[in-house]
């Protein structure tokens, strides 16, 4: 027959036991869950990095293209070349930055 103390024991022991595996059951919920918590926010982070990019590239097509409509508009675009140098751009003088005195 077991006592009264051995009894007890196996009763804190068994108690223990389990509140031990519970709360490793619920540390790695825990875990799991912060973890495909901070995945979905970097993913919607990503998401708003991509739009915003996408926006920006979109404005400036858009302008780009007014930009040549208003060119092909003004009747200019036939007999020029959009991606040559400007005339004023050839015919400049460098600047040169004046010497400075090592006084």
């Amino acid at each position: 027959m077991v006592g009264k103390f051995e009894s007890n024991k196996d009763l804190v022991q068994e108690l223990t036991a389990s509140g031990a595996q519970r709360v490793g059951k619920i540390a790695t919920l825990i875990t799991g869950t912060v973890a495909e918590v901070a995945r979905e926010i970097g993913e919607f982070v990503t998401d708003v990095i991509e739009m915003r990019e996408a926006a920006a590239a979109a404005r400036h097509d858009a302008a780009q293209d007014r930009a040549e409509a208003e060119f092909v508009e003004a009747g200019v675009a036939e007999t020029a070349d959009l991606d040559a140098p400007l005339v004023e751009d050839l015919d400049a003088a460098p600047e040169l930055a004046e010497p400075r005195d090592k006084a």
